[in-house]
This record gives C-alpha cells, structure tokens and sequence, in this order.
C-alpha cells in the first residue's frame, strides 16, 4: 500500500500542533512506559500499522518486556499489567470507543482512584493524541517502513 500524501509536509501547522501534544504529554508526570502501553493499545484497537509498529518498538527500546507487549492486546487475561495500567487501559478504550462506550461512569470508578486530576487530564490528552496520529496514519496509508 503506498501513501496518500505526505501529511508532514501538507500541512506542518497542522503538524506543529500535534507535535505541541506531543510536548505537553512529554512534560506530564505520567511514566514513559504507561504512555507507550496506551499509545499501543490504541493503535491496535484502531488498526494503525505505522503506529503499532513504532509504538512496539519504542516501548522495546524503553525496557518493556517481549510478553508484556506481546499480551498487551488481551491485557485483562493477564497478570503482567499492575492495577495502575489496568485503569489506564480500560480508560484507553473506553475513550478510544468513545462512540460505543460513552464513557460509563464504572470506567470513571476504576481509573479516578489511580490518577491525580493532572494526570487524568494528561491521559486524556496522551490518548487524544494518539488517536490523532492514528487518524493521519491511516487516512493517509502511511506504513511501517
């Protein structure tokens, strides 16, 4: 599959603004290695190759375990997650499926007491974000290189 367009060089406003995202969350107190699970786990539920691919492989290079990602996509079958990443990924689908979930406030029950406000907002942004380049990636065929 080849790409669409270039969306780098489109529309690099565009591209700066996600990339202001991408600062902020940088900046939040989240840990890199809950960031990489939720930019993961999103963009398997979205089916973005480009990103899976890189996400896999940052998480890799940041000392995430092979059968951590590996079982990522079927995380509550698993005891390889802690309570706190349990709460961060359910939060991470609901809001990725937002038109299916709604969010139920039962979500909201078992991430608030995991989260501060701060971080909550951050998560929120960290999975707005990636939803967006997930978006941008396959809109416009952008694959693993």
């Amino acid at each position: 599959m080849s790409a669409r367009l270039d969306f780098y060089k489109a529309s690099p406003g565009a591209i700066k603004a996600m990339l202001a995202l991408e600062e902020q969350i940088g900046k939040s107190s989240l840990e890199k290695p809950l960031v990489e699970l939720v930019r993961l786990r999103t963009s398997q539920i979205n089916g973005c190759a480009f990103c899976v691919d890189m996400h896999s492989a940052d998480a890799k290079k940041g000392g995430e375990d092979d059968r951590r990602l590996a079982t990522v996509v079927a995380w509550r079958e698993t005891p390889f997650f802690t309570e706190r990443e349990r709460a961060a990924l359910e939060w991470t689908e609901s809001l990725t499926l937002i038109s299916e979930t709604h969010v139920p406030d039962a979500t909201w029950e078992a991430v608030k007491p995991h989260f501060s406000e701060a971080e909550l907002s951050d998560l929120t942004l960290l999975i707005n974000a990636i939803n967006g380049w997930n978006r941008y990636a396959i809109a416009f065929r952008k694959g693993p290189e």
